[in-house]
């Protein structure tokens, strides 16, 4: 298998190759990398990729976490991604930490009307409403190294310190702690202050919410993966939502994990050509995150992209610098610089 070092010298050699033909124009060295290897993908199964993925691993302190977040506008990218593909089977290679439950399922609906059949690819973690996806699919694609995670909603709160966001399983629990505690007067003044953050309709929305995400997830489980044990789709949705039993919405849910809740899970070392090229896609991807501007990124295997790109500030360094002109002479200055000229002749 290629590993990061290895593609990050192939990577290297496309580049002095762009900078030797600087004017052949076409895909930048970046491009290539990631397109090589998911054409040998696509090749290897015979089924269609689409790459769904985002900077979020990487250290970028230019770009906000929102920036990262599974919208409904990526759905215009997928879209773009599949314009061009003829397969009727897909793997879905996703690294993302996730964002609005509704997109992912508008997504998988979409993707649902084009494919008979979707794999989840996970080649290290596909998070929250990424999650939702992948537990949308057919099957689950994982390695050692890959994870899932919870999918219970998170919620933002306008505070007046500013914007705060919190799983709403936990702002359920604060409320219910606070009502306990507030029985004695003594305590209402401590709390008043977190008690105005809970706008009105705040506790029926986390409730809301965990029905939803539960509801979506159990519906899709019930349709696809689990459509052979439907009784069981309810019980795993209700596990993946539980926040009390993670107590973080970051807390892994690992291939293990995966495979004794019941879900359709392969593991990529039982192929390892398999697990070298959706390593290899995935580590050429973040080779474009570390070096471009590149935010979020939707690729096929025929080479159709949709990225969102950083803006970039391009900054000139000028032309060199020029002698100063000499300074523009008044009437008076100018006669008296005649008279000069013409005593220094004589």
């Amino acid at each position: 298998m290629p590993t990061w070092g290895e593609l990050l010298r192939e990577l290297a050699g496309l580049k002095e190759n762009a900078a030797r033909n600087p004017s052949s124009g076409g895909p930048s060295p970046h491009d290539i990398l990631r397109r090589q290897y998911l054409r040998e993908l696509s090749e290897h199964t015979g089924r269609a990729v689409i790459v769904y993925a985002t900077c979020w691993l990487e250290d970028r302190p230019d770009v906000r976490s929102d920036e990262t977040s599974l919208v409904l506008g990526d759905k215009q990218g997928f879209m773009e991604a599949v314009s061009n593909v003829s397969e009727s089977e897909l793997d879905l290679m996703l690294t993302s930490p996730g964002g609005d439950p509704d997109a992912a399922g508008s997504i998988m609906e979409y993707l649902r009307s084009r494919f008979a059949h979707i794999r989840a690819v996970v080649p290290v973690a596909a998070m929250s409403a990424a999650t939702m996806m992948a537990l949308s699919c057919d099957e689950i694609l994982m390695g050692k190294q890959s994870q899932l995670g919870p999918i219970d909603p998170q919620l933002t709160v306008f505070t007046p310190e500013g914007p705060r966001s919190s799983p709403g399983q936990a702002i359920l629990d604060q409320f219910k702690m606070a009502k306990d505690e507030c029985q004695d007067p003594k305590n209402i003044g401590a709390w008043m202050p977190l008690l105005r953050s809970l706008a009105p309709g705040l506790i029926a929305q986390c409730e809301h919410s965990q029905r939803r995400a539960e509801s979506l997830v159990a519906e899709q489980l019930a349709a696809h993966m689990l459509r052979d044990n439907p009784e069981k789709a309810a019980e795993v949705a209700s596990w993946f939502a539980n926040f009390s039993q993670f107590n973080s919405h970051s807390h892994p849910v690992t291939l293990d994990d995966a495979i004794e809740q019941g879900l359709v899970v392969s593991k990529l070392e039982d192929d390892q050509r398999l697990q070298d090229l959706v390593l290899s896609v995935h580590h050429a991807v973040r080779h474009t995150f570390n070096d471009t501007g590149t935010i979020k990124l939707i690729e096929n295997h025929s080479g159709r992209a949709y990225l969102t790109m950083r803006s970039q500030v391009v900054v000139e360094q000028g032309l060199p610098e020029q002698p100063a002109a000499p300074p523009k002479l008044n009437r008076q200055q100018r006669r008296e610089a005649e008279r000069r000229d013409r005593k220094s002749q004589n």
